[in-house]
């Protein structure tokens, strides 16, 4: 009896595969709940005995088993394919996945040894945005082909020249890696993964070497005016035709002259000589030291019959210039703007040191264009104070007795060239004989101010250290003034002895300042 009921049972189970089939179902799931199962038996008596083929209480209880058999085994199927569906992935990123994903975000070493390459059956390569396909069938000979011929484009690619642009491979190279995708196993002992490199590699310059200015600094200063500057205007100020002449810049006898090709120029006219030699002269030192901070100028002298002149005679009579009279012509300049005093030098502690400005960046814009004016203004310091003019930072310190607020003001003779960043030292005509006469009332203040400062621009110490080493500052100065105005020589005379001994005692002084930093920072 046993043996007919599994015998009945492998028929339904015959019979339901069969019935699937006929129906096409493509799954378990779209069968109806409800559908009959018919139990077959090859002995009559049993069927009888069921009751007939769908009514016996054998057939529908056995129907009921085999739905519910056919719902569990496909539950579990499910659940054992998602279980390996999760659980492979999981294993495989634990032991290989890193390593060929590093591979991916890694930039190719420039040479592999032992190249390992992955043939993937799908056009990964495809970029036309349409869904990868699978390239057609390919004989072994015909993958190891290919395979080569990426291995050779790869070595080429490792030897090219720097000059030669990455898009140079040939036609055939770009065909062999068209449908086959290669991962190279790079040498990682010298390439930093994708999580390790930043992503711009960028080199924080310093801004100072010992007491000096570093050379990244020095290289992003305003260029100034240089000696072909100098030599164009002086030659062009000497010859040009003068077409107008009005008041401006700056006070008393000042004038702004226009010369007939438009370019002008403030025309300094004074009563005493000394303030002329002052202007000049400062100028002249300031070539010396390489300083391009002051705009060009050159002397000229006052004949109103001159062809120079002709054109202003009145002008000249209303201003009550005087025939035979030295003038400086300084190129007139436009677009500048006040120039402000830096904070590192407005109060009674000021001070300027390596520490004040080492941790500034010049990536950053902020600390870019500090560092290019305090380092403008440490040449302007080094220049007060060999000259002891008294019309820029001395004036402001002075009058801060009445007024406190007077460092926040803009500086005096001071401006900026709003289109460079450039300080332009102007007015320097109270230099070298004026400001000397007045050093014992205002030395304390030049002192003051050469004695807040530690950081040097090296070209300008080197300057100094060779006019202290060669004594001839007054034998350059006076070469200076001979071969590039000679037509003034009896005109105007040159600096007194006892200035140029002043100078040369404080070129003396800053080279002592210059070595006292140094044992304070190091050189």
């Amino acid at each position: 009896m046993v043996g007919e009921h599994v015998l009945e049972a492998m028929l339904s189970l015959q019979y339901l595969t069969t019935s699937l089939r006929m129906r096409r179902t493509s799954s378990l799931f779209d069968m109806e709940p409800s559908l009959s199962v018919e139990c077959v038996s090859r002995d009559p008596a049993v069927t009888a005995e069921s009751g007939g083929l769908f009514g016996g209480q054998h057939t529908s209880g056995f129907h009921r088993a085999s739905r519910w058999l056919c719902y569990l085994t496909t539950c579990l199927a499910f659940v054992l394919g998602v279980g390996v569906g999760v659980a492979l992935p999981m294993i495989y990123a634990s032991s290989g996945g890193n390593e060929i994903n590093n591979t991916l975000l890694t930039s190719w070493p420039a040479e592999a040894k032992s190249p390992i390459i992955v043939h993937l059956p799908l056009n990964l390569t495809a970029t036309n945005g349409s869904v990868a396909t699978r390239p057609p069938a390919k004989s072994k000979w015909q993958l190891r082909k290919k395979e080569k011929q990426m291995l050779a484009a790869q070595r080429r690619m490792s030897l090219k020249s720097p000059s030669q642009p990455d898009g140079a491979a040939s036609t055939e190279e770009e065909a062999a890696t068209a449908d086959v995708v290669s991962f190279v196993q790079p040498q990682t002992s010298w390439l930093a993964t994708a999580s390790e490199a930043p992503p711009h590699a960028t080199i924080l310059a310093d801004a100072v070497k010992g007491i000096f200015w570093s050379r990244a600094v020095e290289d992003v200063l305003p260029t100034g005016f240089d000696e072909h500057n100098a030599k164009e205007w002086r030659d062009f100020s000497h010859q040009s035709p003068i077409s107008r002449v009005e008041e401006g810049c700056g006070r008393m006898q000042n004038r702004l002259i226009t010369f007939e090709s438009g370019r002008q120029s403030c025309c300094r006219y004074r009563q005493n000589y000394d303030q002329i030699q002052g202007e000049i002269f400062s100028f002249y030192l300031s070539q010396l030291l390489g300083l391009r901070n002051l705009p060009p100028s050159s002397l000229g002298l006052v004949r109103p019959l001159d062809r120079q002149w002709i054109n202003v005679q009145s002008s000249l009579s209303q201003a009550q210039w005087t025939d035979d009279r030295p003038v400086v012509y300084t190129q007139f300049l436009n677009d500048l703007e006040p120039a402000y005093i830096p904070v590192q030098f407005r109060g009674r502690d000021r001070h300027l040191n390596p520490s004040d400005v080492e941790h500034h960046k010049l990536e950053d814009k902020a600390g870019r264009d500090e560092l290019i004016t305090l380092a403008q203004w440490s040449d302007l310091l080094v220049l007060d104070y060999l000259t002891a003019n008294l019309d820029r930072m001395v004036n402001n310190m002075y009058n801060m007795q009445w007024n406190p607020a007077m460092m926040d003001s803009p500086a005096h003779n001071l401006a900026r060239d709003s289109r460079t960043g450039l300080l332009v030292f102007l007015d320097n005509e109270s230099g070298l004989l004026h400001g000397y006469r007045l050093l014992d009332k205002y030395e304390v203040y030049h002192k003051s101010l050469l004695d807040s400062l530690c950081v040097f621009r090296r070209s300008t110490v080197d300057s100094l250290r060779q006019l202290q080493s060669n004594k001839n500052v007054g034998n350059l100065l006076r070469h200076m003034f001979e071969t590039r105005d000679p037509s003034l020589l009896d005109f105007l005379p040159f600096l007194p002895e006892k200035s140029i001994k002043t100078l040369n005692y404080r070129i003396d002084q800053v080279l002592d300042q210059v070595a006292k930093c140094q044992s304070l920072y190091g050189s």
